[in-house]
């Protein structure tokens, strides 16, 4: 199976939509099966936000366009975008105190 590099993906397309794309965190994590790929994102909270769009429209796009990625090979790949702001992650370790 060929090893695709969503971060350099997904940079290019992600960078010009955020203020702040020096913080920008782009990982791929283990799926559930080896057709499935998770991406994360994380964004400051304004940018996340940006990312997302209205109603999710944004997000949508961006999922379209790596599903793209994931069947371009013929590997079929199931690719998921999990999208969290550097807020939610400090509030996870906050709430752990």
């Amino acid at each position: 199976m060929i090893e695709r590099d969503y971060e350099a993906l997904l940079h290019p397309i992600i960078d010009p939509l955020v203020e702040k794309p020096e913080s920008l965190m782009i990982r791929e994590l283990p799926g559930a099966t080896d057709k499935d790929v998770t991406i994360l994102i994380v964004a400051e909270d304004d940018d996340c936000a940006r990312l997302i769009g209205k109603k999710g429209s944004v997000a949508n796009a961006l999922r379209a366009i790596v599903a793209i990625a994931g069947k371009a090979d013929d590997t079929d790949q199931r690719i998921h975008l999990k999208f969290e702001s550097f807020e939610d992650e400090k509030e996870s370790e906050d709430d752990g105190k």
